[in-house]
């Protein structure tokens, strides 16, 4: 997958450091983005700390061709990601005239008061072009190659799908798994080493599992080309026979 681009996601919010959120975006674009050849090589999740913000961001956004950002852009005074991202890039934080009409028609229409606080979230950095927002009209912005989306997931998988269609990717990443019932870690990871060595293009993994039904070992080739990541899916297969297993193709059930 070397010549796919690369996103990074940086997950911004107390609120997931402290336990009280469960992250829930992090598999929905990592899923997505794979689809679209675009492979996510990197999360980090990080508080609502200002320098953070601007210093990650400054940090990760020349490694990767698309940084995106989740969290952080509604109307309360910790919702700091857009005039975060504003000083990172060196601009003023400003209301931005597009998101103040959508967000001002809207709020007219509901009979609702356009406040500072609501207005907040059409504040954005100088430069900045919109992600529109079907669910809560609130939009996201994009701003060089940083894409700045909400963190309540359904309102971030809208503003996805919207600029998917705009984004530029590879190769779609292709996933192949076997696993087996009975199966340790312990017991293939010398057989597994040799058949990345066979195939260094692709990334191949083991992610251990426990099942009602019996505990074992998933194990998952991961690349550009179909046909290496079956041929390595059927290496793999034979391992777990040469141990005296029966290998299954595809992802074990999920846990109940």
């Amino acid at each position: 997958m070397s010549g796919n681009p690369t996103a990074c996601l940086l997950v911004i919010g107390n609120e997931v450091l402290s336990g009280r959120t469960q992250d829930a975006n992090i598999k929905f674009l990592a899923t997505r983005l794979g689809e679209l050849g675009i492979p996510l090589r990197e999360v980090r999740v990080i508080p609502d700390v200002r320098d953070t913000i601007v210093d990650t961001l400054n940090a990760v956004r020349p490694n990767f061709t698309y940084i995106f950002t989740t969290g952080g852009i509604g109307p309360t005074h910790d919702d700091i990601t857009a005039e975060c991202i504003a000083a990172a890039f060196g601009v003023p934080w400003e209301e931005h005239p597009e998101a103040m009409a959508i967000m001002g028609a809207h709020y007219e229409k509901t009979g609702s008061e356009f406040n500072a606080a609501r207005r907040r979230m059409a504040t954005m950095p100088r430069g900045a072009t919109l992600i529109p927002n079907a669910v809560s009209v609130a939009p996201g912005f994009i701003i060089g190659n940083v894409y700045v989306m909400a963190g309540v997931p359904r309102i971030m998988q809208s503003m996805f799908e919207a600029l998917a269609p705009s984004l530029v990717g590879g190769a779609p990443v292709q996933s192949r798994s076997v696993h087996a019932v009975g199966l340790l870690e312990g017991r293939i990871a010398d057989g597994l080493s040799a058949i990345q060595a066979r195939f260094p293009d692709l990334d191949i993994g083991s992610y251990p599992y426990e099942r009602p039904t019996g505990n074992g070992v998933a194990l998952v080739a991961k690349g550009t080309d179909a046909a290496r990541a079956e041929a390595a899916a059927e290496a793999m297969a034979g391992l777990i026979r040469d141990l005296g297993l029966v290998p299954q193709f595809g992802e074990p059930a999920p846990a109940p």
